[in-house]
């Protein structure tokens, strides 16, 4: 037995892969031989992956727009006006609204996971898929003529059912619900009426899977990490780990290495984590500059083990280093640095743990 330690998602683009989607959106490099360069780019991220020893590889979601909106790419029926997530360094992010039902997804993750799987050579795959309560936030205010939000909200768990499952069936080693609203809902409303409302829909899409199902599920909650950037950093983690906690998964990733008091929000997740569920602790700080030392990493891992059983610990990183294909505020090098830092710290710490 040793510590298991994952990659959150999301890898730098390279400039060559950046060079290929500029000249796609302008019309000048067709379908084809963009599908080409995504694919180079995944097999070239998978490569690297595991040289830095992670025992699990994703795809770095090479291929998607952002980690958030995959599911809508292409979609026609799209107002660009829609929730604006503001940043702390004062950027901003903004959702579209759809304006016509029924609302289908127009690409599913388990495409992503079989280009994946191709290169993989045998190495677990991890596919993070974007959680049902972050696309709710597509139904405008207003309401849509004809096309009801309880409709709306039918027609999205069956979708999200579906793209969660393809992932399961194709063979993933862990399907990640990207669950960043989480924590952002507490900012937009501090009575948490919005979260419980997060943490019901996307239970009423986990409760389809059996437990053997969602023992393969887990949920990703961080403050954001956009362009050196959070959005929710400011949330006190203790509002929103009890909530947290109820989905019902089999594990969690939590943001850590970024907090600023670690030992606060370790002592909230030994009081609230499932019996049943592991948690991965962030032991790597995507925004910060500076990669960090395996000694670190080890360190932050021990820290942890004095809260939490370590036979329900593991690692990860905080976030995904790109999750907007346009950031590139971190190098495609520096993301594999503090990979490689994240996988020798971890064993370091199993090997003083004795696991």
């Amino acid at each position: 037995m040793s510590l298991p330690t994952e990659p959150i998602g999301s890898i730098p683009r390279s400039a060559e892969l950046l060079g290929a989607l500029s000249a796609h959106e302008a019309g000048q490099l067709g379908s084809q031989d963009l599908a080409g360069a995504v694919d180079q780019a995944v097999a070239e991220t998978i490569e690297r992956l595991r040289a830095a020893g992670s025992p699990v590889v994703t795809d770095g979601e090479q291929g998607k727009p952002s980690f958030a909106t995959y599911p809508i790419a292409g979609l026609k029926d799209l107002s660009p006006d829609g929730v604006v997530i503001p940043f702390a360094d004062g950027h901003v992010r903004q959702l579209p609204y759809i304006t016509a039902g029924p609302f289908r997804y127009q690409q599913r993750a388990d495409g992503y996971l079989k280009a994946a799987l191709a290169h993989a050579a045998g190495t677990p795959v991890k596919q993070a898929v974007i959680a049902p309560s972050a696309l709710s936030l597509l139904y405008p205010a207003e309401g849509i003529a004809g096309y009801s939000r309880e409709q709306f909200l039918a027609d999205l768990a069956d979708e999200a059912e579906a793209d969660i499952r393809g992932c399961l069936d194709a063979g993933a080693h862990k399907v990640q619900l990207d669950f960043t609203e989480g924590r952002l809902s507490l900012k937009l409303d501090p009575s948490g009426g919005v979260l419980q409302e997060f943490i019901a829909l996307n239970n009423r899409v986990l409760d389809r899977f059996s437990e053997a199902e969602r023992a393969r599920i887990g949920v990703h909650t961080c403050p954001g990490g956009d362009q050196d950037s959070t959005h929710s950093l400011d949330v006190d983690y203790a509002d929103l780990l009890p909530q947290l906690f109820r989905l019902h998964v089999g594990s969690f990733y939590v943001q850590l290495a970024s907090e600023a008091d670690p030992d606060r929000v370790l002592t909230a997740i030994a009081a609230e984590l499932p019996e049943s569920a592991t948690v991965f602790v962030g032991v790597i700080d995507p925004i910060d500059p500076r990669v960090e030392t395996p000694e670190e990493v080890k360190d932050r891992v021990l820290n942890a083990a004095r809260y939490i059983p370590v036979e329900r610990l593991g690692t990860c990183d905080d976030c995904g280093f790109s999750p907007f294909a346009d950031d590139t505020s971190t190098s495609r090098d520096l993301a594999f640095a503090k990979i490689a830092a994240r996988v020798a710290g971890t064993a370091r710490a199993a090997e003083q743990l004795g696991v």
